[in-house]
């Protein structure tokens, strides 16, 4: 019976991550690798060679003193009109934005830097590993889409409750 109850507890641990497993984890994509965010970085071959999917970050790491970042429609980004942008993402020089939804996002430097190649166009893609369930592709927590850390907690909680309703806790 001690066995049952070990082997039990050994798959409804390894049942409660298999949400984080099966979706992954939202990862962070510095902008430009290592160079950063700044006019000497070719952004269109570092983007083409990211893989991003809903719920990555990028974080821009530049000096904020010459530089900032404008999220951008895509005619302001081709023409680098950093007037009427959709978003100053400028904070610290460390700034960090949430790709929440599946598209291209545009972003620019301001103050003719844009015409020196301070921009990126960053194409956001649905994880193809995963296929949701109409009724969890939906929900929203706050704004932001429900990430699987959630998902696992929720399962460690009916891992324990169940343990606990069998007595072996």
């Amino acid at each position: 019976m001690e066995n049952s109850k070990v082997i039990l507890m050994v798959i409804l641990g390894m049942l409660s991550l298999w949400p984080m497993v099966v979706m992954g984890s939202p990862k962070l994509h510095k902008v430009g690798g290592s160079k950063g965010w700044n006019e000497k970085t070719n952004y269109t071959q570092w983007s083409s060679q990211q893989h991003v999917y809903v719920g990555d970050w990028l974080i821009f790491v530049f000096d904020k003193r010459y530089y900032n970042v404008l999220e951008v429609n895509q005619t302001s980004y081709e023409n680098c009109i950093d007037t009427n942008f959709i978003k100053n993402v400028t904070r610290g020089g460390r700034d960090v934005v949430q790709l929440i939804e599946a598209k291209t996002y545009y972003f620019i430097s301001s103050g003719g830097y844009c015409f020196h190649g301070m921009k990126v166009a960053v194409n956001v893609q649905e994880d193809q590993t995963i296929a949701p369930s109409p009724s969890l592709s939906n929900i929203k927590s706050g704004g932001d889409f429900i990430l699987p850390s959630m998902y696992t907690s929720f399962g460690i909680i009916v891992v324990y409750v169940s343990l606990f309703s069998m007595g072996i806790f």
